[in-house]
């Protein structure tokens, strides 16, 4: 849609005034694609003069639910190629680490290196997370598509798990491959190499591990109900919690270790206090939620 570049005067004012008092009343007409914000220019209240001056601004438009059969779901030969990519790109670097530590005969600060990668990635997954669920919008650039997803999550949880594996993974996979292969190339360091190919694959499985958190335990092999179980994974119950009010928690979504340390000490909401006054911009979490925020428990998926 194209901005309005002019005026409109809705009647002709009246004559003999040299000058006029304005009285500004803004009116919002509300699109399907965007909301268009006018700002009525009134003169004095016995005046006829009206005059309209619309400004277009940009909003996201409204976040519509999946079906089970929706091809929004559904994964394309582009997702499975990216994340074959991705894929490749992880397991490249975890067997270069794994060469280079037999050629110098180490063993254990590669190990300990992927484990640190572990448990970053969780805190990375959390953080990340929390800025997309609060910020931004369908609009924003880079991550707008990310941002709508998750406030479409939010809406509607149980759609991640009716994503197929590559159409939820393709995103993270495409910023791996870019990422990490050229680390990759340059470094030939084992214990960079364990650090890195084992941070970037818990990253770009963070997405179905967070879908294995939404599903039933009926539903999950034996094996991801042990990981989860055992804390390896995050569980069902932990990330849960994340889908209640006050909907401010529990971001963290590999393993969930860092979940308790961060909300005990209100990281976030120090972090979204900077945000404000830095930059005077509220997070979501601030807002009374609303349907754009919260699960529609009426709504069920046909499958």
């Amino acid at each position: 849609m194209s901005s309005l570049q002019h005026h409109k005067f809705l009647s002709r004012s009246s004559p003999g005034h040299g000058f006029h008092h304005h009285r500004v009343i803004p009116i919002r007409y509300a699109t399907s694609i965007t909301t268009i914000t006018c700002t009525l220019i009134k003169d004095n209240p016995n005046s006829n003069q009206l005059v309209s001056q619309p400004q277009c601004v940009s909003r996201a438009p409204p976040v519509i639910p999946l079906t089970a059969n929706d091809p929004g779901l559904k994964s394309t030969w582009s997702h499975r190629g990216w994340v074959a990519t991705g894929c490749a790109t992880v397991l490249f670097s975890l067997a270069k680490a794994a060469v280079g530590a037999a050629s110098v005969h180490i063993w254990l600060e590669p190990v300990l290196a992927g484990y640190m990668g572990y448990i970053l990635a969780d805190l990375g997954s959390g953080v990340y997370h929390w800025g997309i669920d609060n910020y931004g919008d369908a609009l924003t650039p880079g991550f707008g598509s990310q941002i709508e997803a998750f406030q479409g999550h939010h809406k509607w949880p149980w759609t991640i798990t009716r994503r197929e594996f590559a159409n939820n993974l393709h995103s993270l996979a495409r910023v791996v491959a870019f990422s990490v292969l050229p680390v990759e190339l340059v470094c030939s360091d084992p214990v960079v190499l364990g650090f890195v190919g084992m941070f970037s694959g818990c990253i770009m499985f963070s997405q179905q591990f967070h879908a294995w958190a939404h599903s039933t335990k009926s539903k999950l092999p034996a094996a991801v109900v042990a990981l989860q179980d055992a804390g390896v994974l995050v569980s069902r119950g932990q990330h849960a919690d994340h889908h209640r009010p006050p909907y401010n928690n529990n971001y963290c979504i590999v393993s969930g270790i860092w979940n308790d340390l961060l909300d005990r000490n209100k990281v976030f909401e120090v972090l979204e206090m900077v945000v404000y006054f830095k930059l005077g911009v509220k997070p979501r979490s601030w807002s009374d939620p609303n349907s754009a925020w919260t699960g529609d428990e009426d709504a069920e998926i046909t499958i």
